[in-house]
């Protein structure tokens, strides 16, 4: 009777999940299916073909010279950003984790004022302070990664914030009472155990830049700093082709070839140590060094 009226209970949620899964994932699968048509109708099925992909010397993504360049430079964009936001994210997460006092919360709710500040308006203020304080960095690709570097940061703040809430500060104070300095620690113990924090940031820097419009779009020099977001708003507005969906689907299997490699990463890392595992090993390895 139990499992039965618990059934009965969370039917309806199940209902929702799936609807929610159905209704965000139908126009995706559409899109993707389109980009396989033969023909150049984004609405009528003509037939299988890689034509948009491959086989179309002129039209095909990967044949035209505009349509390599943007993904080109989103992929550049994104792993450019990543690999700036992340160990910069992470140190001002656990600077601001250790601060105390009165201006604590203050500090703690700056790092994360990025997040909530509507993405135009950043996109405005940083096209101004680039064209009219900072007139030494020009538009295009190195405004464009400052750029997304600021809008991203305090994403990885918030996600490595909220795993050094979660791990706290014992494992740190154990590590010192075995005689690991402050660096000791923080190298062998803490960062270690952020690694699951770590993995997410990556995800979520790279999905959040490679898809970005409103920033990219503001700081963009033209067709040399195009990104595939900016190309397929261009075509849309010019008479788009399939073409147009197979650029789109890239760009979807691109988010979700990083999201596989997260997952990844996080699984091996929990099969090789896992959390108290991890924690022993590193919490040994402190105390051989200072022996």
């Amino acid at each position: 009777m139990r499992r039965l009226r618990k059934h009965n209970e969370t039917s309806p949620l199940v209902f929702v999940i799936w609807g929610y899964i159905i209704w965000s994932l139908v126009p995706v699968i559409i899109a993707v299916v389109y980009s396989f048509n033969d023909g150049r109708s984004r609405t009528v099925w003509q037939g299988f073909s890689l034509r948009w992909w491959f086989t179309d010397p002129y039209a095909s993504i990967f044949h035209n010279a505009e349509t390599r360049n943007a993904i080109v430079n989103s992929l550049v964009l994104a792993i450019a950003t990543l690999l700036v936001v992340t160990p910069l994210g992470m140190m001002l997460a656990i600077g601001a984790q250790r601060i105390r006092g009165r201006g604590a919360r203050l500090v703690q709710g700056l790092t994360a004022a990025p997040l909530i500040t509507p993405e135009i308006v950043v996109g405005a203020a940083l096209l101004i302070t680039f064209t009219r304080l900072f007139t030494a960095i020009p538009l295009g690709f190195a405004a464009q990664l400052l750029g997304n570097v600021t809008f991203s940061l305090s994403s990885v703040v918030v996600i490595v914030r909220a795993r050094l809430v979660s791990i706290g500060a014992s494992f740190e104070e154990a590590a010192r009472d075995l005689g690991a300095t402050r660096l000791q620690a923080l190298r062998y113990v803490l960062l270690p155990m952020l690694w699951p924090s770590v993995m997410a940031s990556l995800v979520v820097v790279f999905a959040t830049v490679i898809d970005d419009f409103v920033i990219t779009s503001f700081l963009s020099a033209g067709v040399s700093s195009e990104t595939v977001p900016l190309r397929i708003y261009s075509s849309v507005k010019g008479g788009a082709t399939p073409a147009l969906n197979a650029l789109a689907t890239l760009l979807v299997l691109a988010s979700f070839f990083v999201l596989i490699i997260g997952l990844f990463g996080l699984s091996a890392w929990r099969k090789q140590q896992g959390e108290r595992g991890g924690l022993r090993a590193a919490l040994a390895d402190v105390t051989q060094m200072d022996n």
